[in-house]
């Protein structure tokens, strides 16, 4: 099975703007005119055969300005002039699709952009199963009003049973280009959609589920919804990933002589209770870090439970930290740690414990820093009973 494409971009768009604007599927939203975007998504399409693209014989110029950008040449496309119905549109774009070997073919509205690739596997699954007609279509949701000519509100219409039709709408190709010749025939010209002709012919079209964002574009409201929400989506990407991530840890204070902070070793009768070696700005520090791409916390990487642990220094904490999230494409650009302490004094040592962390996280002094103060003698840390540290980490990690 080969699948063609027609699309369909003929049309002149009244209802999009002024005549000075041009057709609507060459207006610009998110930075690109509409039709790049609709023939991207099919060029992107892994079952994508020949594309055949029906223009009106005054956009030649305009359908090669924009079209230069796509992935794939734009004379790897073909194009037809339309008619000056989308019905005729459709069936010349049939006619030129016939000589390229395609045996079935996708038809869509150059005006929705929106089309995605899981969609267009849906129908083609649908094809492969052997239905000769296919068309995506949402249910109805908003009541219905059947109004008459004199303003009033004459019934409710049931919405059981009724659907949106959206494209690209899927046929045989013999099947529905033998339903155009047919209507063309008996200049029949009122068809709305290429699944009228169908069913009018008697071709059994399927119904599959639609997509709600694979709207079609008509009025100029439309367009400006559509390039608001193209151009959030391209502000979003070009911001960097920058996450920050928090810690806290708390190890209490026992008769000894020296405390472990930021791997220097300082002199006290005191020292932290742990079953490592309890430094705890580098364990707040490692959980600040294991936060920025939802790694989990120390305990899950290092159980005190382990006893290969005890006694260990928590640089291995760290460091492990560090490769986790360089691992997961994170560039560590910030270290900030702050003790809350009675004693003993950090500012002697300050300066050996951001040496430390740069040599630990493997980036410049500049970016780590360390700061302390006192807890004013309150609660349990005023009482020298424990030490607390709180550290942020910031990291900015690629985009996908």
């Amino acid at each position: 099975m080969t699948i063609g494409i027609v699309i369909v971009a003929a049309g002149r768009g009244e209802r999009a703007g002024s005549p000075q604007e041009g057709p609507k599927q060459y207006r610009f939203i998110g930075g690109r005119p509409v039709i790049a975007h609709t023939l991207q998504t099919f060029l992107d399409w892994h079952r994508s055969g020949p594309i055949v693209v029906v223009i009106h014989p005054d956009d030649e110029g305009l359908f090669a300005a924009s079209t230069a950008d796509l992935a794939k040449s734009a004379t790897d496309i073909i194009t037809t002039f339309g008619g000056d119905t989308r019905q005729r549109s459709v069936y010349e774009g049939l006619r030129a699709l016939s000589d390229t070997g395609a045996t079935h073919v996708m038809i869509h509205d150059a005006a929705r952009p929106f089309i995605d690739l899981a969609l267009l596997d849906r129908i083609s699954a649908m094809l492969d199963a052997g239905h000769d007609g296919v068309l995506p279509a949402m249910p109805v949701a908003d009541t219905l009003k059947r109004g008459g000519a004199d303003g009033l509100v004459h019934e409710t219409v049931s919405r059981a049973g009724l659907y949106a039709a959206q494209t690209p709408q899927s046929f045989a190709l013999s099947e529905i280009r033998s339903a155009h010749e047919k209507a063309a025939a008996l200049r029949r010209n009122d068809f709305t959609d290429d699944a009228s002709i169908a069913e009018w012919a008697g071709l059994p079209v399927t119904l599959i589920e639609g997509s709600a964002d694979n709207i079609k574009l008509t009025v100029r409201r439309d367009i400006e919804m559509a390039d608001e929400r193209l151009s959030r989506q391209t502000i979003r990407t070009s911001l960097p990933d920058v996450r920050t991530g928090n810690g806290y840890d708390v190890h209490q204070l026992v008769p000894g002589d020296g405390v472990t902070l930021c791997g220097v070793f300082i002199p006290h009768d005191q020292k932290l209770s742990g079953h490592s070696d309890a430094d705890v700005a580098l364990h707040a520090l490692t959980d600040a870090l294991l936060a920025t791409c939802g790694a989990g916390d120390i305990g899950d990487h290092f159980p005190p439970s382990d006893m290969q642990w005890k006694g260990a220094a928590s640089r291995i904490f760290l460091e492990h930290a560090a490769k986790i999230v360089r691992d997961h494409g994170g560039t560590i650009m910030n270290a900030d740690v702050s003790l809350i302490a009675e004693a003993p004094k950090v500012g002697p040592h300050r300066e050996s414990m951001r040496r430390n962390l740069s040599e630990f996280l493997d980036i410049d002094m500049e970016r780590c820093s360390v700061k302390a103060t006192t807890n004013e003698t309150i609660g349990f840390v005023g009482r020298r009973e424990g030490i607390a540290a709180i550290a942020t980490a910031t990291v900015v990690y690629q985009r996908d």
